[in-house]
């Protein structure tokens, strides 16, 4: 009894598919071969995550230490329950910049920010441990891409305009919006401090040559080293006064359980949901990728649990919010790993950096890192994913220009909601409007299109009507009205709906065929479903329409042969008739761009 409510998670765990520890399966087959691989690999993205974690914690306006810690507790935690290989887990500029917008809007300093960050952690964990036994993970399928080019476009924005108060030297309030700062920056650029700026010039003047000539090398961390060794050794000899980082020390890592103040928990939880729902869309954009390029599969909500248990050890460990990193992740892969072990060497690699390394980072000055964070900041203006989305469609082009623009002006947990918002209500749309084609052959024997009308037909008809995409409550009550008005044709006596392509039928779909069903019979016409999947018959037997409808009017999807089902309810239909042949018309959705 005393451990019973383990024994229940555990059910409840594999009850949702889930698995509890994958990376058992790993160890299992673990040998030396894909351990060298692992360690190669990790050696890479270790050497890469020390310096673009402390810059993700000061685009978050937070201590640099957090970001190492994050990086760490994730590359440790994460891989533990994780679907992908190759995703590394960490802190991103994606969730590092909502954090900053959140924690400017709420008005919180940096202290009160990271004092709120664990409960924080705790609520994005609940949303991504909860999501994932619900299996919520296949939502990103509706949400356009222009939505995330949206976010990150106005993101980099963000990152850019709050960068360049400290490497002017500025010292000026914070703002929760790019809007804000920018006007904040512009009235108060008269107070620069030249020598914030000089540091500034000689870091690009380090980074640049390298980035252009040294594409093997960690040239982030390369150029922090030079330019703390220009500082100490240059400046500070010539009387230069630069800010500069503190040092971390790993004694000094706060290891705590979360004190939970109620009171804040309604003030996080939008942006918690905000940045589960981010990481979400961009880790499964990252994880689907890579594993398509290695031919893995990928469970969306594996990885989702593995985020949410590693945001979980943030809270406990100081880290930050955590998401999947395309540059770690990509880098990864291209380094040769075989396994998730590689993230977990690389997270311990972290851990010993911070204890070598930790005091050192006293000598990087603050505008070198803030110079280095507006290129990345820069890097993730991406005009050709701009151009593309601004030309391919109305659609993404309205979707795009809607986050992007309230991401400007309001703040980016906002935007997400709205270009999501934008993004399901276009989809809906152009899913609830179904325009039939009737389907028939020119004078040359080729196949065309023609505008729904009624069919000039002499003798008794049979219909074939091609019902494609989703069927659910938006879209089937338009499809089936238009169904009906070939039911009331004198001539038309069979409609043979082609169920193999119709997914996601919900009650209401459920309810518009079974009142079409009734209205043909009460018109002495029938129905006939044909090529009917697995889905569509558990909807069908589970409501009961499948009884009405009689088993003999109800054709299955040969998986061998697609075209029986077809046949053998044309069949049907002649057979009801009482005649061996009749006209039949093909109708199918009209295709839109």
């Amino acid at each position: 009894m005393k451990y019973s409510w383990i024994k229940k998670v555990v059910t409840t765990i594999r009850g949702s598919g889930l698995r509890l520890f994958p990376l058992k399966d790993v160890l299992k087959d673990y040998n030396r071969t894909k351990a060298k691989a692992d360690i190669k690999a990790s050696v890479n993205v270790a050497l890469l995550d020390f310096p673009q974690a402390m810059a993700y914690a000061l685009i978050a306006g937070l201590p640099v230490q957090i970001g190492i810690y994050c990086s760490a507790l994730s590359s440790i935690f994460g891989p533990m329950l994780a679907s992908s290989r190759f995703v590394m887990l960490g802190p991103t500029n994606a969730t590092a910049v909502m954090l900053l917008s959140a924690f400017l809007t709420l008005g919180y300093d940096q202290a009160q920010a990271v004092a709120a960050l664990p409960v924080l952690l705790l609520l994005i964990s609940a949303f991504m441990i909860i999501g994932a036994f619900c299996q919520v993970a296949s939502i990103v399928q509706y949400v356009s891409r222009s939505v995330v080019t949206g976010y990150i476009t106005a993101a980099a924005c963000l990152i850019i305009v709050n960068q360049l108060k400290t490497v002017c030297g500025l010292d000026v309030p914070r703002a929760g919006t790019f809007l804000e700062s920018l006007v904040i920056v512009i009235k108060s650029i008269q107070g620069t401090q030249w020598t914030s700026l000089l540091v500034t010039a000689i870091t690009l003047a380090i980074y640049f040559p390298l980035k252009r000539f040294g594409k093997t090398i960690p040239i982030v961390a390369i150029t922090l080293a030079l330019i703390a060794l220009v500082t100490e050794f240059v400046l500070k000899p010539s009387v230069v006064t630069v800010p500069m980082l503190g040092g971390v020390s790993f004694s000094a890592w706060p290891l705590s359980i979360p004190h939970v103040n109620l009171a804040e928990i309604p003030l996080l939880a939008n942006t918690a949901l905000a940045i589960a729902f981010l990481s979400l869309l961009e880790s499964s954009s990252i994880s689907k990728t890579l594993a398509a390029q290695a031919g893995d599969r990928i469970d969306l909500n594996q990885q989702m649990l593995s985020m949410g248990v590693a945001n979980m050890a943030g809270a406990f460990g100081s880290g930050m919010a955590v998401s999947g990193s395309l540059t770690r992740s990509v880098l990864n892969y291209r380094s040769g790993a075989k396994t998730s072990m590689s993230s977990i060497f690389s997270g311990l690699m972290l851990v010993g950096g911070l204890i070598l390394l930790g005091p050192m980072i006293a000598y990087i000055p603050k505008p070198a890192l803030a110079a280095l964070v507006i290129t990345v900041g820069v890097s993730l203006i991406n005009k050709d994913h701009i151009n593309l989305f601004l030309k391919s469609t109305k659609s993404d082009a309205i979707v795009f220009i809607i986050t992007l623009c309230s991401g400007l002006v309001l703040s980016l947990d906002m935007a997400i909601y709205l270009g999501t918002a934008a993004s399901i209500v276009l989809f809906i749309r152009k899913a609830a409007q179904p325009n039939l084609k009737r389907i028939s052959f020119d004078e040359k024997g080729a196949l065309v299109e023609e505008k729904l009308t009624a069919p000039q037909l002499r003798r008794p008809s049979i219909a074939i009507v091609h019902v494609d995409g989703d069927m659910f409550f938006a879209s089937c009550d338009m499809l089936l009205d238009q169904v009906r008005n070939l039911v009331e044709h004198p001539e038309m006596r069979i409609i043979v709906l082609r169920t193999r392509n119709a997914h996601h039928l919900d009650g209401t779909a459920v309810m518009a065929i079974r009142d079409l069903l009734r209205f043909a019979r009460s018109k002495d016409r029938d129905l006939i479903i044909s090529g009917a999947h697995p889905e569509v018959e558990r909807v069908f037997r589970n409501s009961g329409l499948l009884a009405e409808l009689g088993e003999s009017n109800f054709f299955r999807w040969h998986q061998n042969n697609p075209n029986v089902s077809t046949r053998d309810a044309l069949k049907r239909a002649q057979s009801i008739l009482g005649i061996e042949s009749a006209d039949i018309t093909i109708y199918a959705r009209e295709k839109k761009d």
